[in-house]
Order: C-alpha cells, then structure tokens, then sequence
C-alpha cells in the first residue's frame, strides 16, 4: 500500500526488483568490479570478503552479466559446509563432465575441460564461489593443485573465492600459505560512507520513479547511523520505514519514523 501513497511504482529496497542495469556504484561495487576485471585478463585468485549483506554477490553477478559469453566462460557455485568429494561432484556438474570414477578421475577430467577451453575455444573459465568461508583444508589443497599448469607457468582460468571475513582468517593458516601466494587481489568491502548511504536511498527512490522530497536530511543520516553502511539492512530499514510512514499518512520519512523503524528491526 504504501507504493501508491509516496509514489512509488514498485518497492525500490525489495532485492528482487533489482536489475543489474540500474546498479548503484559505490566505491565497494567499483573497487571489486575493477579487480575482477583486471583478474579475467591475467587469469589469477582473487579474494572478496565482506560481512553479510554487503553486495559482494551482486556486484559477482554484474560482472558475471558484463561478460562477452563468446570470450569467457564464467561458472558460479555457492557453497556451503561439503566434502572434497562432493566439491568434485559439483565441479563436474557445471562443466559438463563426468563424475564417474572417484576423485582422481573426476579431476583429470575437470583439468582436461579446463584445458579445453583454455587452448581450444579460447574461452577461459572464470570460476567463482560464493559463500567461500567454508572451504575446508582439503578443497582448498585441491584448489591450489587444479591451478597447477605447465610446471606453474601458466594460469589456464580465473578463481574468484568470495566469503565472509572470516575467510581471510582461513587463508592465514600456515597450511595455505602456497595457495595465499597466489592470490593477486584481495579485497574487503569497506561499506557504503554516509554521502554514499544518502546516494544509494535516493538512487533506489528515484529508480522506482518517487520524489527525493519523499525523505528528508536527517532521516538519511539516521539510515547511516543505523546501518553503518549495510546494504541489506538499508533495504530492510527502508521497507519498513515506507510502512510506518504510510500508515501514519506522513507524506515525508522523517527521522522519527526511521528510529521507529530501528526498534521494529530490533524485534525481529
């Protein structure tokens, strides 16, 4: 209801009427987007960690969507707590090979696709895993060998390990410190600054074509002390700000009615 009452041909801060066109480019989304494209020329591991909520996944799929499918090959699996085996299983699956005859065969085959496109299509894999905290040791050995190539010469595809910041505890283990060496970017999401918070409510109001007049300054800044930068939890600080807004006929979301909104999301 509250749509209609401030505007709004659609509820700007519900995820799934995002469309990568009208992304907001705040310096994480432009730091990480940079990265990954230097990585998809020189075929190295990239790290991105952030806390939950952050966008790191979104901007993922941007950069997955600005790809020249003719070029690259782009794979995405998001993982959560597996076995080597069934990382192997998985792997297989969205290469299009076989996963038949146990570890040893299903990584010859994964390394001979890999190849594959590498040298015959020329279109280099980019594989990215979400959610990538919780690799363990063995995946992540494994990893490190699947990068292997030509005595360590060459760099046939792109590994895009993105996670929680507790990744980066992970990867300080001295059992990774091979597979560390070989990280050429590493990144971790700063969060949106103030200006940026008032940049990206606004962006996402006007998106859904409402007036900025919709909100004020002070509300803007109560999102931020909120949030302290948090995509997600704008979003929803937002939606419910609309809410209360809209039942209390305030055709402005003031201050009070975010701090309202704070004690709803303390609720839930």
């Amino acid at each position: 209801m509250y749509n209609s009452f401030y505007g709004l041909s659609y509820n700007p801060f519900d995820k799934q009427q995002l469309k990568e066109k009208d992304c907001f480019i705040s310096k994480d989304f432009n730091e990480m987007t940079n990265r990954l494209n230097y990585l998809k020329d020189i075929r190295g591991i990239g790290v991105f960690t952030a806390r939950p909520g952050m966008g790191k996944s979104y901007a993922l799929r941007c950069f997955a969507n600005s790809l020249n499918p003719s070029l690259y090959h782009m794979e995405y699996m998001c993982l959560s707590t597996i076995s080597v085996a069934d990382f192997y299983k998985q792997f297989c699956s969205i290469l299009g090979v076989t996963e038949k005859g146990g570890k040893p065969a299903m990584f010859q085959a994964i390394r001979e696709q890999i190849s594959y496109l590498f040298k015959e299509k020329r279109q280099p894999l980019l594989l990215a895993i979400d959610e990538a905290q919780y690799l363990n040791t063995g995946i992540l050995n494994d990893i490190k060998m699947l990068m292997n190539y030509g005595y360590d010469s060459v760099n046939y595809f792109t590994l895009i390990l993105c996670g929680e910041s507790h990744l980066n505890d992970t990867l300080r283990k001295p059992v990774h410190e091979a597979l560390r060496q070989r990280i050429t970017v590493h990144y971790n999401y700063s969060g949106l600054d103030d200006g940026e918070v008032a940049e990206y409510i606004l962006h996402k109001i006007k998106l859904a074509g409402a007036s900025e007049k919709i909100i004020d300054t002070a509300a803007l800044s109560a999102a931020h002390s909120y949030t302290q930068g948090n995509p997600r939890l704008i979003d929803n600080l937002m939606t419910d700000a609309f809410a209360i807004g809209s039942q209390r006929k305030c055709k402005v979301i003031d201050a009070d009615i975010i701090r309202d909104a704070v004690e709803n999301q303390a609720l839930d």
